[in-house]
Formats: structure tokens, C-alpha cells, sequence
């Protein structure tokens, strides 16, 4: 059996670009790129980004019935006194979130 690429969901130029703009633009503080999926269009799209937000705050702002992808850039201060702006994926879903978004986003998630 031989393994096949299966396109779950289609991540556009634009997107691509605003996730790389994201990864290598200079950060002064939390900041936060929030992205979704669009189920007409079955394509991942830009939904929010956010400067100056704790990771807390995200609570807040997320839908309670979406899933959604989060890529946090967080400020870092180090023994030595460096400071660095590290990056962490955050996969999240509500509880009360829609069976096919949850297995659209798990889906992505692990191509």
C-alpha cells in the first residue's frame, strides 16, 4: 500500500505569506495569529491578529463552538539577560464544538 498526500484543507498564498510576515517580523510584545477554517471554501483562513495579548486573554477572544489554530509568539527573558520571542503551535477545541470542524482540524493537524 503506498502512502498518498490527502488535501484536507487548502492554505492559500495569502495565508502563507501573513504566517511567514508573522514568524520573522520583530515581536516587543505577546503576540497572537489566529486562523481557521473556512467549511464552504475548505480552505484555512486568516480570522484574527493580535499584538499585546496574553495567552489568558485568548480565552476570551476564542468562539466557544470553533475550532481554531493559534500560533503565539511570547516574550522570553533569559538568565542572561537576551531576550527572545519564541513561537508555540496551539491546537484549539472546544468541547461543544461541531463534530466535523473537530475532525476537519484534527485532520489538518496531522497531515
Amino acid at each position: 500500500m503506498s502512502a498518498q498526500n490527502v488535501n484536507v484543507c487548502d492554505i492559500g498564498d495569502d495565508v502563507k505569506e501573513v504566517l511567514k510576515k508573522f514568524r520573522f517580523q520583530k515581536h516587543n510584545s505577546n503576540s497572537a495569529l489566529i486562523l481557521k477554517v473556512n467549511r464552504e471554501k475548505q480552505a484555512l483562513e486568516v480570522d484574527e491578529e493580535l499584538e499585546n495579548v496574553e495567552v489568558e486573554e485568548l480565552q476570551d477572544i476564542l468562539p466557544s463552538h470553533q475550532p481554531r489554530f493559534i500560533i503565539y509568539s511570547y516574550k522570553l527573558e533569559h538568565s542572561d539577560g537576551r531576550t527572545s520571542f519564541p513561537m508555540c503551535f496551539i491546537f484549539y477545541t472546544p468541547r461543544d464544538a461541531h463534530m466535523e470542524l473537530q475532525v476537519r482540524f484534527n485532520s489538518i493537524f496531522s497531515a
